[in-house]
């Protein structure tokens, strides 16, 4: 796993969690309203008080997009590729690869995938 991102202390329960095959957000203790990305504050309401919940990693695809270039070296292997921001059950948007197939509107579930030295979010048709 990349070091920067496993030393990142507000990203580690999300890593730790994907670890473990567990998807994990945050949830505001005071509004209850999920959180897209980790953050030491609520978007909707600005409360500090955050608890790392665990997504039953459902939800339907908002966008999606084939990848035809690497970002990297480490990611041409891959190329092509497809990645789409998911919108979980829980309220909550994540960007994660996903099966060729899907598009836009599909109901779909998280998968774990081992690439690169670490644990990927791959989202599946239901």
């Amino acid at each position: 796993m990349s070091d920067s991102i496993a030393l990142s202390p507000l990203a580690k329960p999300f890593v730790e969690g994907l670890l473990r095959r567990r998807l994990m957000f945050q949830r505001c203790d005071a509004c209850a309203r999920a959180q897209t990305l980790a953050r030491y504050a609520c978007q909707f309401c600005g409360s500090e008080t955050l608890t790392w919940d665990e997504s039953k990693g459902k939800g339907k695809v908002h966008s999606v997009t084939q990848v035809g270039r690497a970002p990297t070296d480490a990611f041409k292997a891959l190329v092509p590729y497809t990645l789409a921001i998911v919108l979980l059950d829980e309220g909550f948007k994540l960007m994660g690869h996903a099966e060729s197939s899907v598009g836009i509107d599909d109901e779909v579930v998280t998968h774990y995938v081992e690439m690169l030295d670490q644990v990927l979010v791959r989202f599946q048709k239901r």
